[in-house]
C-alpha cells in the first residue's frame, strides 16, 4: 500500500439547484486534478438535504452520474458524494463512488434520519459497501450512519481487516456539531482505521446552519486536518505503514466480539 491522497471539498451547496451545484463543485474539484487519489463531496451535494428534492430525483442514467464519472476521469481520482436517485417507485439517498476507469459503485444510506422524516420518503439501503481503491480498502457511509457503531464496525478475518479508511459524507447541522466531532473520533479509534468526515457549510433552504467541521483523523482519533466553517479544500496523505504498525502494536481487534452484519 502506498500513501493515499485524500481530498475534502467542503462547500456551500446550493438549494435545489443540481446544475448549479455541478458547476460549483466542478470548479472546486478542478484544482485537484492530478493531485489527489480520492475526493469527497458532501451528502446530497446536488440539492442540499431536502425531503422535497425527492420530486426531482435523477436516475442512474441522469446528468449527475455522468458528470461524476467525467470529473473522476479528468481528475484521475475517485470522486465520492451522495445524491437522490430514483429506482422504480423508490428513491434512495445514494452515495456514488466514481473512478477514472468509468466504474460507478454505490451505497444506499442504511440509516434514514427519522428526526427529519427522511424514513417516510426515502428507501433504506440493504448492504454495506467496501471499495478497493489504489491498494486501500475504503468503506463509505452517509451522515446519520455515523451514530450506529455496529454497522460501521471494522471486523478482522483471515484476509485482514474489512477496511483501512472509513468515510462519512454529511449534511450535519451546527446545532449537533459536538456529536459530529465526537463520533468521528470514536469511529477512528474503535476501528483501528483512518476516518474522514466531510460536511457542508452555509445555510440551507430550511434555515439550518452548517459549521463544516470536516476532518481527517488517524487511527488514534488524532486530527490530521480539521476544517472550519467556510468553503475549504484540503488534501491529506494517509500513511499506510503507520496504520499497519499501529494495528500490530495495539492488536485490540484480537479481543473483539464476533458477529455478522445483516
Amino acid at each position: 500500500m502506498q500513501a493515499l491522497r485524500l481530498s475534502l471539498v467542503q462547500g456551500a451547496t446550493r438549494w435545489h439547484d443540481p446544475a448549479g451545484n455541478r458547476d460549483y463543485y466542478g470548479a472546486l474539484i478542478e484544482s485537484l486534478c492530478g493531485k489527489s487519489d480520492l475526493v469527497l463531496l458532501p451528502e446530497t451535494f446536488t440539492s442540499g438535504f431536502s425531503n422535497e428534492a425527492i420530486h426531482n430525483a435523477e436516475t442512474m442514467d441522469g446528468a449527475t452520474v455522468g458528470w461524476l464519472g467525467e470529473q473522476a476521469r479528468k481528475s484521475d481520482a475517485a470522486i465520492c458524494g451522495s445524491v437522490q436517485l430514483r429506482l422504480g417507485d423508490k428513491v434512495f439517498n445514494r452515495l456514488l463512488f466514481a473512478t477514472p476507469d468509468g466504474q460507478v459503485r454505490h451505497y444506499d444510506k442504511r440509516h434514514l434520519f427519522r428526526y427529519a422524516d427522511e424514513h417516510k420518503r426515502y428507501a433504506a439501503g440493504a448492504r454495506r459497501l467496501v471499495v478497493e481503491w489504489r491498494g486501500w480498502k475504503v468503506c463509505p457511509l452517509v451522515c446519520y450512519d455515523l451514530r450506529f457503531p455496529v454497522y460501521s464496525r471494522n471486523r478482522h478475518s483471515g484476509t485482514g481487516f474489512d477496511y483501512d479508511l472509513i468515510l462519512f459524507v454529511a449534511n450535519w447541522p451546527s446545532a449537533r456539531r459536538h456529536a459530529w466531532r465526537t463520533l468521528l473520533r470514536a469511529r477512528a479509534i474503535e476501528n483501528l482505521a483512518y476516518c474522514a468526515g466531510l460536511n457542508r457549510v452555509g445555510r440551507d433552504g430550511n434555515g439550518l446552519d452548517y459549521a463544516g467541521d470536516s476532518a481527517v483523523l488517524d487511527f488514534l482519533g488524532q486530527p490530521l486536518s480539521e476544517l472550519g466553517a467556510q468553503e475549504q479544500i484540503v488534501t491529506v496523505a494517509l500513511d499506510a505503514a503507520a496504520l499497519a504498525a499501529h494495528r500490530e502494536r495495539f492488536p485490540a481487534w484480537m479481543d473483539a466480539d464476533a458477529f455478522t452484519l445483516g
